[in-house]
């Protein structure tokens, strides 16, 4: 058997690509009539890959992430995770622009480390964007917040979810140009505010008042976490910026899914995750930069459960004295919530539909239109929206801090499992004599960067939530959203090994091949450009 996969006429390229022969081409199944299908467009994969889920994280969580470890720490925090992100990102690119199949990582795991494995991150997946759907939710009535007190908030949890169904249930393609529009209103607003904010730094804004460094002196660079004096409050505070960091960073593996309803794959995926340094650097960094150096950590309208919580961007523009711009830019950042809402349900309903296609969930969840739209997935997803009514009794900013610390936690998990799956994967070419520089992305980080990717992220998972147990700080809540997926995923795995009945696949069995001819037949050149501003937009997207 590892003769036959490591035959080269099996695996020989064509324009430094990997291809098929012809008996493969006739020996693959042809896909079902009735499933997922390839509508989104290269235009709006980048868009999706770039900004879909900027969301309440950056916008809003930030608020959280600079009282905890002040400017620096903050600063800190969000580098530390945009090197893991970077790390899993470039790892997942090589597997996904190699076989950009349905269920994405989740499948790739069942190929290349263990149904079980696969069974636990499929589910474990899945929950993430379950989870993370009424979080965002919440995080947007918090933001309508800031015009209107005195609506109750159940309405606009109900306005939030009616957008937010209305566009998945329309399909991929009119979800892919919804995202191509939200996106990139994120984009121009994220990239907007770090111009302002500098400026405002500068003494641009009415006032004039020069702040410079000013915050960074005092309060300081650095919180004292907890009141914890000296270096161990302020280790303190940066590591609890970590698990906030998390949950921003949280969804950037979202093209993996997308990749199944992708078109003309194995261009647009390698060219989207080429580009996932500029979100990293430009917004993440660039813009926690700009926070740190305009609101102060201890602005008590920082204090996300206070019920009077503000983006610290619009804090920031209140405190320059610039008029009807924070309610402008506020409703930029409402439509980012919804956008990310948008992006969870779709990223959800994909999720399942691939544990159902791998056999790890209901077969009825495979059902689709004839358009190609999983839609009991998606109404079945879209159920757990109705959590966001938690907003309504305990207060958006506490519902907002409970689901973030559980989805930060999972999507560690994630980062773990598709590291692991990496290193198999990366062990199965050696194996097999398949040479990496023929696949359609790699790079030379590996496999270095799939263990920092593997041993960051239970670090981080294991120490999430170290808080409660300092003295006087418990709180069941918090322990439970930080240590209950950690917790579940060995559990998740060790039952599903006894289950099925499964053991790890070896490196000499691993499947290579299926699915590469249906892959190369939906990969084409893109035409030439006809003039620079062709050129211009080809390059960009």
């Amino acid at each position: 058997m590892g003769a036959e996969k490591t035959n080269i006429t099996a695996y020989h390229t064509s324009k430094g690509q990997f291809s098929v022969s012809d008996h493969d081409r006739e020996s693959i199944q042809v896909p079902p009539r009735h499933a997922l299908q390839r509508k989104l467009k290269n235009r709006q994969i980048a868009m999706i890959s770039i900004g879909g889920v900027i969301g309440t994280g950056l916008f809003v969580g930030t608020a959280n992430s600079l009282t905890y470890g002040g400017p620096i720490g903050m600063l800190l925090g969000y580098t530390v995770m945009g090197s893991i992100v970077y790390c899993v990102m470039v790892t997942l690119g090589e597997m996904v622009a190699f076989l950009p199949i349905p269920g994405g990582h989740i499948k790739l795991a069942e190929r290349f480390v263990d149904p079980a494995f696969s069974f636990t991150m499929g589910w474990n997946y899945w929950y993430i964007w379950a989870i993370v759907l009424p979080t965002e939710i919440s995080a947007a009535t918090l933001l309508i917040n800031y015009w209107n007190h005195t609506v109750n908030n159940s309405v606009w949890v109900v306005m939030c979810l009616v957008v937010v169904l209305i566009i998945n249930m329309l399909g991929a393609g009119a979800y892919g140009e919804a995202e191509f529009i939200f996106a990139s209103i994120k984009v121009i607003t994220i990239t907007s505010l770090i111009i302002l904010g500098i400026v405002i730094d500068l003494g641009g804004g009415p006032n004039h008042d020069r702040i410079g460094f000013r915050y960074w002196k005092n309060p300081g660079p650095f919180a004292q976490y907890n009141g914890i004096e000296g270096d161990k409050g302020r280790f303190l505070g940066w590591w609890a910026v970590l698990t906030q960091a998390a949950f921003s960073f949280t969804g950037t593996e979202i093209v993996a899914i997308a990749a199944g309803e992708a078109k003309n794959p194995r261009r647009n995926l390698p060219k989207a995750i080429r580009r996932v340094y500029i979100r990293i650097l430009l917004f993440y960094v660039g813009g926690t930069l700009v926070i740190g150096l305009l609101v102060p950590f201890n602005n008590p309208l920082l204090k996300l459960n206070s019920g009077t919580a503000k983006s610290p961007f619009v804090i920031a523009i209140e405190t320059a004295g610039i008029k009807y711009l924070p309610s402008i830019i506020n409703a930029c950042l409402l439509t980012s919530a919804w956008s990310a809402s948008s992006s969870d349900l779709y990223t959800a309903s994909r999720a399942i539909y691939g544990l159902a296609a791998s056999g790890n969930a209901p077969k009825f969840f495979l059902k689709t239109t004839r358009d190609g739209l999983p839609y009991v997935a998606v109404l079945f997803c879209a159920t757990f929206s109705l959590l966001a009514f938690m907003a309504v009794s305990k207060g958006a900013g506490s519902v907002f801090d409970w689901f973030s610390n559980i989805t930060a936690v999972a999507g560690l998990m994630t980062w773990f499992g598709i590291s692991v799956t990496y290193i198999r994967f990366y062990r199965g070419m050696q194996v097999q004599g398949i040479d990496r520089k023929t696949l359609p992305y790699y790079t030379n980080l590996q496999p270095y960067a799939a263990w920092w990717g593997i041993v960051s992220t239970l670090t981080i998972c294991f120490f999430s939530g170290w808080g409660v147990f300092l003295k006087g700080n418990w709180s069941t809540a918090n322990f439970v959203t930080n240590y209950l997926l950690f917790i579940t995923w060995p559990i998740m795995y060790v039952g599903a090994r006894f289950y099925y009945g499964t053991k790890p696949v070896a490196a000499e069995d691993m499947d290579f091949k299926s699915d590469l001819a249906e892959i190369v037949a939906d990969s084409y050149d893109e035409p030439p450009p006809k003039n620079k501003m062709e050129a211009f937009w080809q390059w960009l997207m």
